[in-house]
């Protein structure tokens, strides 16, 4: 009838959140979320590396980075679909991909893993 109020589904993905473990590690906040938010995302890759290089003195040679840019873009997409999205479903769909090549996907990524805690 549709005067009844529906039913919420919860998948297992409702509970998935980047923001939420990040704080809980203590490796944000909101006042770093804020900044964050001000920067574009070419910015925040960039600082990243310049960071990254730091201790290396801006010396990667022997560092396939152009040749991993790919699979270092879709481990982050496939971790945000999980975080955005209640059900794998949706995530899947949220991807746009098909059943046998999200499975693969999820083999090679492991979201779950990084989103259950520690114990």
């Amino acid at each position: 009838m549709s005067w009844k109020r529906k039913k919420l589904r919860k998948g297992r993905n409702t509970h998935y959140s980047l923001s939420n473990k990040l704080r809980q590690e203590k490796k944000t906040n909101d006042d770093f979320e804020a900044m964050l938010g001000n920067l574009s995302l070419e910015e925040v890759i960039g600082l990243k590396m310049e960071l990254a290089g730091k201790p290396v003195n801006n010396r990667f040679y022997g560092f396939p980075l152009w040749n991993n840019l790919t699979n270092i873009v879709r481990d982050a997409i496939f971790k945000y679909a999980y975080s955005a999205t209640r059900t794998q479903v949706e995530a899947m769909r949220f991807l746009g991909l098909r059943p046998a090549r999200f499975q693969k996907l999820k083999k090679k990524y492991n979201p779950i893993s990084y989103f259950e805690k520690n114990t």
